[in-house]
């Protein structure tokens, strides 16, 4: 039986990184299905919390702009890329996973 990949992956899940430190209590036998559903669900609501806060600075740094109150040109234009980036990769996971979800359901048993 090959353990050598078994630490490496429980580094992987335990780690602190992007999807955060919910991650590392997954892995619990008491808690079951449900356990799972708590970290999960706490990533999508900081996921959805970061877009709305990249949207309200683009929001703040165009609308600074626009009343000329010292915001630059291309910070106003960097603030509304990472708002719409992060928006359309939220929006291509979410097509993802409905797409992923609806093929599921259509497989016969």
């Amino acid at each position: 039986m090959l353990t050598s990949g078994i630490p490496s992956f429980s580094v992987i899940t335990t780690a602190s990184g992007p999807a955060g430190p919910g991650l590392a209590g997954t892995g619990s036998t008491a808690n079951g299905a449900a356990g799972a559903a708590g970290p999960f669900g706490d990533l999508l609501k900081n996921t959805v919390a970061g877009i709305d806060d990249l949207e309200q600075q683009a929001s703040t740094a165009v609308e600074g702009l626009l009343r000329g109150t010292g915001v630059d040109v291309h910070d106003a234009m960097i603030a509304t890329q990472k708002a719409d980036m992060s928006f359309e990769l939220a929006l291509a996971v979410r097509n993802k996973a409905v797409a992923a979800y609806q093929q599921v359901m259509g497989m016969q048993f």
